[in-house]
């Protein structure tokens, strides 16, 4: 089974990689890839969801992988919701860590309610090239919370801004359920950084949530069981 590993908002693929190195010590492939604006030296400036989208399609197929279980965490819901229709026949399986799932039409920031998306939308239209940053002392309250201070900021220093256009568009996709494709929804017990009730956007899906202990970086602080649940589904 190849397993494709791909990261939230303001994160790259360094994110996956505790989980990716236990998905292939239990005999998998796993792939861990960053999203473009989101790699050190990257120009964000103009991206949007769709580049976002076309990024995950191009680099199963250039891969030329077969049997994918496709993997988001955070915002990343969005884009591999996405990129599903467009991969028939390479997909065994979705799986969402504390995860967005999305509805047509609903963009991340619009999800957020109406104060952060009135938020977002400003930040990103005074940045100088469109992004937007989570601060550290958001990172720790909503992200990391629980944590040791220490590891809190290991964490954040590794964090890119994040590309606007991915925040501010929409999907014109149905949701994964309409795939026909197994799917698996692993929440965090601590996360407090979903736009919804994780039980409730694990129902988008069609399915129950399979908790795992920590917060919304649990991949990074509990590999061994995150990685577990995303395996319970293959």
């Amino acid at each position: 089974m190849n397993v494709v590993l791909v990261p939230g908002a303001w994160h790259g693929a360094w994110s996956w990689h505790a989980v990716g190195q236990r998905v292939r010590a239990a005999g998998h492939r796993a792939y861990a890839i960053t999203l473009p604006g989101l790699a050190m030296g990257d120009d964000p400036t103009g991206l949007r969801l769709a580049d976002a989208v076309d990024h995950v399609v191009a680099e199963v197929e250039r891969r030329d992988l077969r049997d994918v279980v496709l993997v988001g965490h955070s915002f990343a819901g969005i884009p591999i919701t996405g990129a599903v229709p467009r991969l028939t026949g390479r997909l065994a399986a979705i799986a969402f860590f504390s995860a967005f799932v999305p509805l047509r039409g609903q963009s991340q920031a619009d999800a957020m309610g109406p104060e952060l998306n009135g938020y977002l939308r400003a930040t990103i239209e005074k940045s100088p090239d469109g992004t937007v940053a989570v601060d550290f002392a958001s990172f720790q309250a909503m992200l990391m919370q629980d944590e040791p201070e220490p590891l809190q900021r290991l964490v954040y220093d590794q964090l890119t801004p994040q590309p606007g256009g991915y925040m501010l568009d929409a999907l014109g996709v149905d949701g994964v359920g309409a795939s026909g494709l197994p799917v698996t929804y692993v929440l965090a017990e601590k996360d407090l950084a979903l736009a919804a009730p994780g039980e409730e956007l694990a129902a988008r899906a069609g399915v129950e949530p399979l908790l795992v202990p920590g917060t919304h970086e649990a991949l990074l602080t509990h590999p061994d069981e995150v990685a577990r649940a995303l395996l319970t589904g293959i």
